[in-house]
């Protein structure tokens, strides 16, 4: 059985990677170096795993391919051992200290201190789509810069403009019940009740 990843402390600091970040952006250079190595399958698996080298080191990057580090405080929620991308689960202790593994601090603390040093903080609430696992793997400076990642979070929290729920009836295909006439029908054929006798026709 795998081993559930660990929460990884990133090893570079929150603001210098806010910092480098705007140089990472996708641009027609970016984009012609991406369409590039998509093209050279040698040049991409050199280019992937020097990525894998670099992120692995700077933020224990699990190589999921579809990166959520910059709304994350540039801390791989991947090292979540449940690996949850929507904040921490219930089983945080107060003082911080992850659930599967006590000793070390929930990386989604770790997470809201880095964006919060940077007054990043509200990048957190941002809700984070789910997993692709089939791009596990892949690299995804190559998916960011070819704009496959466009949609991994939300643009708010998703509270301010919540749609209304309406709920269509549902056909079952049974037969219409009709209420009222059944119950008319009901009361019309019922039989007399009959009125127990009083004590005086018992004595008679």
């Amino acid at each position: 059985m795998t081993e559930r990843p660990h929460p990884t402390p990133p090893a570079a600091s929150a603001r210098g990677t806010y910092r480098l970040a705007p140089f990472l952006r996708p641009n027609s250079a970016y984009r012609r170096l991406a369409a590039w190595l998509e093209r050279s399958p040698w040049a991409l698996r050199l280019f992937t795993a020097t990525e894998r080298r670099t992120k692995e080191a700077a933020f224990g990057c699990r190589m999921c391919g579809q990166c959520a580090l910059p709304a994350t405080g540039y801390a791989c929620p991947m090292t979540c051992p449940k690996q949850l991308r929507n904040g921490p689960c219930g089983g945080v202790s107060p003082s911080g200290a992850c659930e599967v593994y006590p000793a070390e601090r929930c990386v989604w603390v770790i997470a809201h201190e880095r964006a919060a040093s940077a007054g990043r903080a509200d990048d957190l609430a941002l809700l984070q789509r789910p997993v692709d696992h089939r791009a596990g793997g892949s690299s995804s400076w190559v998916n960011y810069w070819l704009g496959r990642d466009q949609d991994l979070w939300t643009g708010d929290d998703g509270l301010a403009d919540r749609p209304a729920i309406h709920r269509s009836p549902v056909d079952l295909g049974l037969p219409a019940v009709r209420t009222r006439e059944l119950a008319s029908e009901s009361s019309d054929t019922a039989a007399p009740r009959t009125r127990p006798p009083s004590v005086s026709e018992e004595d008679s």
